[in-house]
């Protein structure tokens, strides 16, 4: 609800009704709507890490592992998270370009994982040129995600996965 509708649009009351807890108990174990929506991300990132971790795992060679985030994500909007219509953590540094630091810190984990992880996986196919590599892979999924949002194509996930397999592929014959 906070990452579709809004986090500022969605108030207090709604979220109290959906958790069905008491404004006193919202308070007593967060203090703020902002430290809601800071453990919201949190766990979300938790959440995401292992479903992409798990993709890792399971991938059979170097390639695989790298394009792994199309699969998790496609995995982790399919699972038993409810799907939002794009990105939560991007959702919230849109709608929040001066948040508070605790939502600010979560939304730099995310980066940070992002980045480094797509740097430490595009290193076995581009050597040199990993960072190269990371940057062209983290733009297709930032793409796809932001296609979700858009609705076009049917398959943004697919696309973004068949562009980052593209770059991939020639910094491997490169």
């Amino acid at each position: 609800m906070l990452f579709d509708r809004g986090i500022r649009a969605t108030p207090v009351d709604e979220l109290l009704r959906e958790a069905e807890v008491s404004a006193a108990t919202l308070y007593a174990h967060f203090g703020s709507k902002d430290a809601l929506v800071a453990e919201a991300l949190r766990n979300r990132l938790a959440d995401w890490r292992a479903v992409w971790d798990q993709h890792i795992v399971t991938a059979g060679d170097d390639m695989a592992r790298l394009l792994a985030v199309f699969d998790a994500l496609a995995d982790y909007r399919g699972g038993r998270h409810r799907p939002a219509r794009w990105c939560a953590f991007l959702a919230a540094a849109t709608e929040l370009p001066d948040a508070p630091d605790e939502i600010t810190e979560v939304l730099v984990a995310d980066t940070a994982l992002l980045a480094e992880r797509l740097l430490q996986l595009s290193r076995p196919l581009a050597g040199a040129r990993a960072q190269d590599l990371a940057d062209e892979v983290l733009v297709a999924y930032g793409g796809a995600l932001a296609a979700l949002l858009r609705g076009r194509p049917a398959s943004p996930i697919e696309v973004g996965r068949r562009l980052a397999r593209s770059a991939a592929e020639a910094y491997s014959r490169g």
